[in-house]
């Protein structure tokens, strides 16, 4: 069937809403735990502790940097990182995305893939965050992982696979980081959107790499438009 037709209501695939699941499901844990409906006293520091255990910060990367060591307890946060969010807001944002570009990608790449995305795009967000600024603040948010799917998304406009046209989703890339300082204040991340605008440019790059080696017969795709040139 040519994806060009699937209707946007279909049934949402399961890896696309489970992933979304899991980002409202852990803000609305810290939800309830700041209103002590859960872990007692100690739950109303929840967020934050799980902020300094979790979350992308850059002195933790410049002592690993410094010092050539790379634990997996500290690399984690690379993958940790895009779950966890300042509030509601922040995490529902992220959640929309989720679920409006893993849907309409999922025809496409399917299953997996879609964790491939966010992740890869999340984790390319964090590392040019890192490497970039010398942020106060940690990175958290899957908004790089976010766009990292709207980065599949444009690709698969090249290939004819949506019914948006590839100059338009280019346009809407830029468009939603445009609107970074809006999202910045809405979600409570303030000034800090600045260096997150490098994570989520990096994320949708990253993306849009990722499905290029996901899609079937992409590399070869690739190779042959490189020979042209």
């Amino acid at each position: 069937m040519d994806p060009r037709n699937e209707s946007p209501f279909n049934a949402l695939p399961p890896v696309v809403v489970g992933l979304a699941v899991v980002i409202v499901g852990v803000e609305l844990l810290f939800q309830a735990a700041s209103l002590g409906l859960v872990g007692g006293a100690q739950g109303v520091g929840w967020r934050l502790t799980a902020l300094g255990d979790w979350s992308v910060a850059d002195p933790v990367w410049q002592w690993m940097w410094t010092n050539r060591s790379f634990p997996p307890e500290l690399l984690v946060r690379f993958v940790t990182y895009p779950l966890l969010h300042v509030n509601f807001t922040h995490a529902l944002f992220v959640a929309v995305f989720v679920l409006a570009f893993g849907n309409v990608n999922s025809v496409a790449l399917p299953g997996w893939r879609q964790l491939a995305i966010f992740f890869g795009g999340a984790v390319a967000g964090a590392l040019a965050f890192v490497m970039l600024y010398d942020a106060r603040m940690p990175l958290v948010g899957g908004f790089a992982g976010a766009y990292a799917m709207i980065g599949a998304f444009t690709y698969l406009t090249r290939l004819g696979l949506t019914p948006v046209p590839p100059d338009r989703a280019f346009l809407l890339i830029g468009f939603l980081l445009a609107l970074g300082p809006i999202f910045g204040f809405a979600t409570g991340a303030g000034l800090s959107w600045v260096p997150d605008w490098t994570a989520e440019v990096a994320g949708a790059a990253a993306g849009y790499g990722i499905a290029v080696l996901l899609f079937p017969g992409g590399i070869d795709r690739l190779r042959a438009r490189l020979r042209q040139r």
